[in-house]
């Protein structure tokens, strides 16, 4: 098989949102000598990538002027308000007749390390893959390469919505790619994370050491659970409100509470027992256990698939009807037997029309009991 072009592979930056919950444009904030967006355009200079678009939008005269776009082009997105769709049609339709595929890079991601980029282009390259994207101990990053036999589907999406809707179209299309870098999964999304991130900047021109500060390897953290109280496990998947609200509920039942999430800490979470920052349930403790997915999207195909092959009491999944039906289609594929899938509760939780995230989580807590009972 002859491997593809590296040099036929552009990326595209987008950095037209209006950066509603930073309440400034997060595509300026500092981190040490750089912007946020300089420091991503420079990590891209350093790798293999033939060409950079950079998509603005929202104050696109203020970026565009404040920041080091040296040997970019830049393209104005006139819909950036329509969501990041827009801003992936703007982008993608810069892109010349000789370019085969796209490294779909985020204006706030600017501690993935440019060696990383490289990993993952060569992995695309070497395949026959229409998506690949990159994981960090077994979650789900950005940025993802598209091949250009996706383009015409991306370009048809519309709304605030990523190149991940069309994931669920193409299971057989994609491939992972394992990196050591935590880099591809920390964003700038408020205030907290840009202080969060502001902390670990030193200045480097390539920010190796804000990645290893950042590392949050060996996290594994016990909490207050003693034996005598365990009456199973309950583990949650994700850093959503509905998982803090069910962690409460867990520990006042007197559940065993695991959170796995690759940021979060035993700090964070008073009403857990462990946290676990690797999506690998072969590290769970032992027992019973209900697990419920709530990662909005970020990882819940590979959650899901960890809960199937380690055998739960419950599975339950947070996301409609739509995400659960690609998430089922692609588990199919890589041949999950369809009764198994059957077992799978998506969306979680009885169906009371919650809103909350606290009633979401009792929903959920009370199907898990009526699954409990039936025994």
């Amino acid at each position: 098989m002859e491997n593809r072009r590296r040099d036929r592979i552009a990326a595209v930056v987008l950095a037209a949102g209006t950066s509603g919950r930073m309440g400034e444009p997060k595509q300026l904030l500092r981190l040490g000598e750089r912007t946020v967006l300089e420091q991503t355009l420079l990590n891209l200079r350093s790798t293999q990538i033939s060409e950079v678009v950079l998509v603005l939008g929202f104050t696109a005269e203020v970026i565009a002027r404040q920041a080091d776009h040296h040997k970019v082009k830049i393209v104005i997105n006139e819909q950036f308000r329509e969501g990041m769709a827009s801003s992936l049609r703007a982008g993608l339709a810069a892109l010349g007749p000789e370019i085969d595929a796209a490294l779909i890079v985020l204006a706030d991601q600017p501690f993935v390390r440019p060696a990383t980029f490289d990993q993952i282009i060569e992995r695309y390259a070497e395949s026959r893959a229409q998506v690949a994207l990159p994981t960090y101990r077994g979650f789900r990053g950005n940025p993802v390469i598209l091949d250009r036999s996706v383009f015409v589907e991306v370009m048809a999406l519309t709304g605030d919505i990523g190149c991940r809707a069309i994931f669920g179209d193409h299971p057989e299309g994609i491939v992972k790619v394992p990196v050591d870098d935590i880099g591809i999964l920390l964003d700038i999304d408020n205030q907290n994370d840009y202080e969060r991130l502001r902390g670990f900047a030193t200045g480097e021109t390539i920010p190796t050491s804000v990645i290893e500060a950042a590392d949050l390897s060996g996290r594994e953290t016990a909490g207050p659970a003693g034996p005598s109280r365990v009456k199973g496990d309950l583990v949650l998947v994700g850093a959503e409100q509905v998982v803090f609200a069910l962690a409460r509920l867990g520990k006042q039942m007197g559940l065993r509470v695991t959170v796995v999430d690759p940021l979060l800490t035993i700090a964070d979470l008073p009403d857990a027992d462990f946290v676990l920052n690797a999506l690998d349930f072969s590290q769970l403790p032992g027992g019973t256990r209900y697990v419920v997915v709530a990662s909005r999207g970020r990882f819940d195909e590979e959650a899901i698939e960890q809960a199937l092959q380690a055998e739960v009491f419950y599975l339950g999944l947070v996301a409609n009807k739509r995400r659960a039906q690609e998430i089922f289609r692609a588990l199919a594929f890589k041949g999950h037997p369809a009764a198994k899938l059957r077992t799978i509760h998506a969306p979680a939780g009885l169906d009371s029309n919650a809103g909350s995230a606290q009633e979401i989580a009792l929903s959920i807590m009370s199907e898990i009991i009526l699954e409990k009972n039936k025994e």
